[in-house]
């Protein structure tokens, strides 16, 4: 650090808040969570390199931000399609109580339900 009568220079200042940033970032969930998991969304299984990674996102499980063991429990990365996706099924449970805008009922009809009959009418 080079010292004069004003203090440290304005190299040595944006050094300094550099190295700060960086260890703070280093703590960050984000940077946690690039350390335990493989640059994989967990959803489409897209790879991720240095280059993209920008596009690889953590996603809370619980969708609590404030929730970041430092196990990862409340981790996974996905893609910024598949966060997107995960929020919108997230935003749809809260507003109609599904995953989806409305609740597709399973079909009650059951064309074989009288088959056996039916082949002893051919039959006979």
């Amino acid at each position: 650090m080079t010292l004069d009568s004003k203090g440290p220079s304005k190299l040595d200042r944006v050094l300094a808040e550099q190295r700060a940033y960086n260890a703070k970032r280093e703590k960050s969930y984000r940077e946690q969570a690039l350390k335990l998991y493989p640059w994989i969304c967990g959803r489409c299984t897209r790879e991720f390199k240095g280059a993209n990674l920008r596009e690889l996102t953590v996603h809370h499980v619980d969708h609590n931000h404030e929730n970041n063991p430092s196990d990862g429990s409340n981790w996974e990365l996905l893609c910024i399609y598949c966060h997107d996706e995960e929020h919108t099924k997230f935003e749809n449970l809260v507003r109609y109580g599904s995953t989806t805008a409305t609740e597709v009922q399973p079909a009650t009809h059951n064309p074989f339900a009288d088959l056996k009959n039916k082949m002893k009418d051919k039959n006979s």
